[in-house]
């Protein structure tokens, strides 16, 4: 098979992941940035669990789909912007809208809450994006971060030891999935550190029953002055 024969295969195969209705549907709820369950991406596709691995093993092979595995739990995500670049032209050309997913998480554990020892839910993903935007992290080819020199100058203000905190016996930083925002917050050493530093000068206030974290005024006012980040 030559060159060209070959393309019109792959784009032919691709055509066919998408074009089935229930991986569309699939396709399309996670277009919002969102990583899903198999189980949820069933429902969405409105199939039985059992076919929904099916075609969430078909649109993996053809390279539309990620998966994380996070403890016991296998999430799903579109396999880049090319994929959603593609399915956003295909969306103009068929015409309609979808409906925006709302995660049903409690909105107290929503808004904030622990992670382990980081901060996690709306505030947490919010830091991690900001903190991408600022270009304060840096990614590697294992997904493992690091800090830039701007970002280690930002964390060493913020009072965090970090030749210490690298020292520790655990990954330094990642993306760990938000449970509730399905997107990630950060984990590892520099997550703990944020969420001691946020404790510590009250940004933020633990419940005693619950994982659940209070925003205080003053942590509203520091989250904006220092970090852009409005919550």
């Amino acid at each position: 098979m030559n060159v060209e024969h070959y393309a019109d295969a792959a784009i032919s195969r691709i055509a066919a992941a998408i074009g089935e209705p229930a991986r569309a549907r699939i396709l399309y709820c996670l277009m919002d940035g969102h990583a899903r369950t198999s189980t949820e991406l069933s429902v969405v596709a409105e199939v039985s669990p059992s076919t929904g691995s099916v075609h969430l093993s078909r649109l993996k092979a053809e390279r539309l789909v990620k998966v994380v595995v996070q403890g016991k739990h296998r999430y799903y995500s579109l396999e880049g912007p090319n994929v959603a670049h593609t399915l956003e032209g295909l969306s103009v050309l068929a015409g309609g809208s979808r409906a925006r997913f709302v995660p049903n998480t409690p909105s107290r554990l929503r808004v904030a809450r622990t992670c382990y020892d980081h901060l996690a839910g709306t505030l947490g993903v919010l830091l991690h994006d900001r903190f991408q935007t600022l270009r304060w992290l840096s990614v590697d080819s294992t997904e493992a971060y690091d800090l830039t020199p701007h970002g280690a100058k930002a964390f060493e203000a913020l009072g965090i030891d970090l030749e210490v905190t690298r020292m520790l016996r655990r990954r330094f930083a990642y993306g760990c999935l938000d449970w509730s925002e399905r997107r990630p917050h950060i984990g590892g050493a520099l997550g703990a550190a944020l969420l001691k530093v946020a404790l510590k000068r009250k940004w933020v206030l633990q419940d005693l029953d619950s994982r659940a974290l209070g925003i205080t005024s003053l942590g509203r006012r520091e989250m904006l002055a220092r970090f852009g980040v409005h919550v």
